[in-house]
């Protein structure tokens, strides 16, 4: 299919506090931790617990971890994300594109409901999710099908391996180490799930595997050189394994004293890698002797914008 005037993409990030705000957070995730997606406890079980005890108690520290890496322009995730977006735009003169959250704003069903009231008859949505989840992509598409009948629809589900955005992921890690020397180790850390959900069939931690296992390869590393794990875990049952601290402390307590950590599970910089894992993890790690350097995420990366804008080529041409 060439590119046409009437064909859009949209893409698609999962959400930001609209400020550092304890109110804003809480705003924001009520929506989030209320998708079913993300939280599957019955929502008679859940909602009390999530206004009267989560949220109240969360909020406030939350908006503090905001507040450490909020940007003059606004949230990072945000800013990051329509930079992104404009960047792709570029490359495809004659789409129509445009950036929005699943939660918060600029939100992704307000988004849908406009192209369709313009009559964009052929769309593309790209998950800014390089590896499919049904917490994550699965959402996405939930309101992409409400929100897109009779429009002609591509949703990317997956790019966890897709060449140009391996090579992309490679190339920043290469680019890092020349600008700021090399780590004795690479970590790849990627956002955690409940382990209950991968038995149940959830392909994400393949996908991360897979994701991992490209980039390494990309960059010529020994089995030994590298290694991945889960962060950003929420509540008390069983998440994927290790966890990022986890495997820190097991890099620390082998005697390795330089890390650098990459996390090609977010497209852009936010506050899991930025608060977390930037200053937080890198704090955690120095306790231990150890030195942590983080490695930016893509962003709006000229090699990024060119990999996702192939991407939605290829998938609008596909049957």
């Amino acid at each position: 299919m060439a590119d046409a005037p009437d064909t859009a993409l949209i893409v698609v990030n999962l959400g930001t506090p609209d400020a550092p705000t304890a109110p804003a957070v809480r705003r924001y995730l009520a929506e989030f931790l209320g998708d079913p997606r993300v939280v599957s406890i019955p929502p008679l079980l859940w909602k009390p617990l999530l206004h009267g005890l989560i949220l109240p108690l969360r909020g406030p520290r939350s908006a503090a971890n905001y507040a450490r890496i909020w940007l003059d322009e606004g949230s990072p995730l945000l800013v990051y994300t329509q930079r992104l977006a404009e960047a792709v735009a570029a490359r495809l003169p004659q789409w129509r594109v445009l950036s929005a959250m699943r939660y918060g704003a600029p939100a992704l069903r307000g988004a849908l409901r406009a192209l369709r009231a313009e009559g964009v008859r052929r769309l593309v949505v790209l998950p800014l999710y390089p590896q499919y989840s049904t917490t994550t992509t699965a959402s996405v598409a939930d309101v992409v099908a409400e929100e897109t009948q009779g429009m002609d629809v591509t949703l990317v589900e997956d790019y966890s391996t897709d060449p140009a955005w391996v090579a992309a992921v490679a190339a920043s890690v290469n680019r890092y180490r020349h600008q700021h020397g090399a780590g004795r180790h690479l970590l790849f850390s990627f956002h955690g799930i409940p382990q209950r959900l991968a038995d149940a069939g959830d392909p994400y931690p393949q996908r991360c595997t897979d994701s991992a296992n490209a980039v390494a390869a990309s960059l010529g590393l020994e089995p030994s050189q590298w290694s991945m794990s889960f962060q950003s875990r929420f509540g008390r049952e069983r998440w994927l394994e290790p966890s990022t601290l986890a495997e820190l402390d097991r890099l620390a307590d082998a005697g390795v004293r330089e890390v650098d950590v990459v996390c090609p599970g977010f497209a852009v910089d936010c506050i899991e890698t930025l608060e977390e894992v930037a200053l937080g993890l890198a704090e955690h790690f120095q306790s231990k002797g150890g030195r942590l350097s983080y490695i930016p995420c893509l962003n709006d990366h000229p090699s990024h914008a060119d990999a996702l804008a192939q991407l939605a080529r290829r998938v609008a041409c596909e049957p």
